[in-house]
């Protein structure tokens, strides 16, 4: 696994041992990255179920000002912070060592411009579309982006009020489900 693209392309992240972490792969983050475009830079990054923090780490690489990466596992944690180091990020990103549900509850990082979720395939469409809800309540900024990646073959969960879907796009397993918040 590596950095895509950015002033960081092509340096080798670190992954989490063993099967509970699946990262999105390069292909997925490329195709990701080339959709958001001129909208990461400068960005307020949030990265839910961050895993190795390949998604933040991405944005930090490509211009974006900041990252909170939210993670429970302290295994995958660990692996979070040395890649931040490794690469020189520490200071640009936040890691914290919590369920997702329970970060939202009570963030004060935010507002965010992009928040990537990258949740297990097999979390349920209700919980996954309580996360959004609160989400579009307590996190965004206006204009923010909300990059969701699921199962090519799981159900999509509804959207909230505020969160404006665009067509999602497939490749090959994975799913990308983008959503743009606007309150009017």
């Amino acid at each position: 696994m590596r950095v895509v693209a950015g002033r960081l392309g092509g340096r080798r992240l670190r992954a989490v041992p063993g099967s509970a972490t699946r990262p999105t792969s390069d292909r997925v983050r490329e195709a990701l990255f080339s959709v958001l475009g001129e909208r990461v830079d400068g960005a307020r990054v949030l990265d839910l179920f961050a895993g190795t923090g390949a998604l933040a780490i991405e944005a930090l690489s490509r211009g974006a000002a900041s990252a909170v990466l939210v993670e429970p596992a302290p295994r995958a944690t660990a692996v979070i912070r040395a890649n931040l180091e490794e690469l020189g990020l520490a200071g640009l990103a936040a890691v914290r060592r919590t369920r997702a549900e329970v970060y939202l509850r009570g963030q004060r990082d935010g507002p965010f411009d992009l928040v990537f979720l990258d949740p297990p395939y097999a979390a349920p469409v209700g919980f996954l579309a309580g996360l959004l809800a609160r989400l579009a309540r307590t996190a965004l900024a206006p204009g923010a982006v909300v990059a969701l990646e699921s199962s090519a073959r799981a159900e999509p969960p509804p959207w909230p009020p505020g969160l404006h879907p665009d067509h999602p796009r497939r490749y090959g397993d994975t799913t990308l489900h983008l959503a743009t918040y606007a309150t009017s």
